[in-house]
């Protein structure tokens, strides 16, 4: 758990710091923004490929390695390096992100199965509310001890995040093996990197919407490519045939689509925070001070995360899926009707806080009951990277949303844009409670746990 929030954290580190960067480095807020971008792309390419290899004999030997790129690129980002140094250290960073599935086999393998389900749920919590920890600290330290400062505190928890996994995560089951296919891993990082490059780039849409197309083209193409190339192989980098199950499939489009609408709120209080009251709304609070507004996010998604297991022993999963989607449709609508003082932005971010902590908690109980135990880090590892494009789909519906809302020749946009962009993620966060539902009335029966020492061949394939 420790591991799943330091690489939360470190992976969060973008997002308060832009402003910072571009100042020290001297460079447009449209470069800064690649120090959020880049760990981001490298995260959803790392994560199948990290959970591929989390699946064999050397799961202990691949988070170690993972670690050790993580505490090499915090290095570079604390180091009196040019801006290009800089992105380097994110990139190596962000390969952190795909961690958080290699935790989730760990103690699926190593603990008894009431104790691992509760401590996995946990896991999927705290990655998400990593960032509501990371967010005001590093803000503080940007703020008195300039960017390099907040970085150094990258740096210092991956080391320790280093230390821990070395004394204390231990060797996969014996008899598994797991290949990664390096083509196939090539096809689905051109593909990804253009979807959340598309999805990062409001204003390629705006101003070049023929290059977009043309990418977005080019972006499904790639991942079509890679869907029959997995299919066809005999080491795929994710198991497509169990991916395919109608449960598992639910998940993530689930997650796809609910991802996509909680990001989108917690990009829309945090940036309506910050507006300056001279744009006739807004609070006009400071990066720190903003970060604070996420303590409520962090807390209450933590108490949620504590609540789902016990709660899922009178609730199926995809039931705690629905109920967190409306949750989460809630503080849309708690938003989108009264953000005039401080206290109802802090009571909506509680709210989503909740309601992404269950969402998240419950998420894995739905697709790890239908799938080997040999196979949990890579199918985790396949919902996170859904999860990513999802957060990804999210700020840039936001971006959109906000940026046909702002009049010509003003900086800001318009107060109703961001009852419009609520609405919006009303009708996501339906959609999510909707296809919750629908496989809440189509649970699967429960695989039974294979024992620590075996290996369990994937569906619809033989063992490796």
């Amino acid at each position: 758990m420790f591991i799943a929030l330091v690489v939360a954290a470190v992976g969060s580190l973008g997002t308060p710091l832009i402003t910072s960067v571009a100042t020290t480095f001297h460079v447009s807020l449209d470069s800064a923004q690649w120090t959020l971008t880049v760990a981001l792309l490298s995260g959803a390419v790392a994560t199948p490929v990290l959970g591929r290899l989390g699946a064999g004999p050397h799961r202990r030997a691949t988070i170690l390695a993972t670690l050790a790129i993580v505490v090499v690129g915090s290095a570079l980002t604390v180091l009196p390096l040019p801006f290009a140094g800089l992105l380097v250290g994110r990139a190596a960073q962000g390969v952190g992100l795909g961690l958080t599935a290699l935790m989730m086999g760990v103690a699926r393998d190593h603990l008894p199965e009431e104790r691992s389900a509760a401590t996995i749920a946990l896991i999927s919590v705290v990655s998400i509310i990593g960032a509501g920890v990371g967010y005001p600290l590093t803000a503080l330290l940007a703020e008195t001890g300039g960017v390099r400062a907040a970085y150094g505190f990258g740096l210092f928890v991956t080391a320790v995040a280093l230390l821990t996994a070395w004394r204390s995560v231990p060797a996969a089951p014996e008899g598994r093996s797991a290949h990664v296919n390096l083509a196939g891993a090539l096809v689905l990082a051109g593909g990804l990197f253009l979807v959340l490059f598309l999805a990062g780039r409001q204003s390629l849409w705006s101003r070049h919407l023929a290059v977009a197309v043309v990418l977005a083209v080019a972006a499904v193409f790639l991942l079509c490519v890679w869907t029959v190339s997995e299919l066809r192989s005999r080491t795929p980098l994710v198991d497509v045939r169990a991916v395919r199950h109608p449960a598992v499939a639910g998940a993530n489009i689930a997650m796809f689509v609910g991802g996509s609408g909680m990001y989108l709120l917690l990009t829309l209080i945090t940036r309506y925070a910050q507006t300056p009251h001279s744009a006739g709304y807004g609070f006009g609070l400071t990066t720190f001070v903003a970060g604070l507004v996420l303590v409520p996010f962090s807390v209450l998604g933590f108490v949620a995360g504590r609540l789902t297991p016990r709660v899922r022993t009178l609730v199926d999963a995809p039931v705690l899926l629905a109920g967190s989607a409306v949750v989460v449709g809630g503080g849309f609508v708690l938003f989108a009707a009264a953000r005039s003082n401080l206290a109802e932005l802090l009571v909506a971010m509680g709210v989503l806080g909740f309601g992404v902590g269950s969402f998240s908690a419950a998420m894995p109980g739905v697709i790890l009951a239908v799938t080997p135990q040999s196979e949990t880090s890579s199918a985790m590892s396949f919902n996170y990277v859904v999860r990513s494009v999802g957060y990804s789909l999210g700020s840039a519906m936001g971006g959109l949303v906000l940026a046909a809302g702002t009049d010509t020749g003003r900086l800001f946009p318009n107060d109703h844009a961001y009852t419009t962009a609520a609405l919006v993620g009303v009708a996501a966060m339906t959609v999510t409670a909707l296809t919750a539902a629908a496989l809440a009335r189509h649970r699967p029966p429960r695989l039974t746990p294979a024992p620590a020492t075996a290996a369990m061949p994937s569906p619809g394939r033989s063992s490796r």
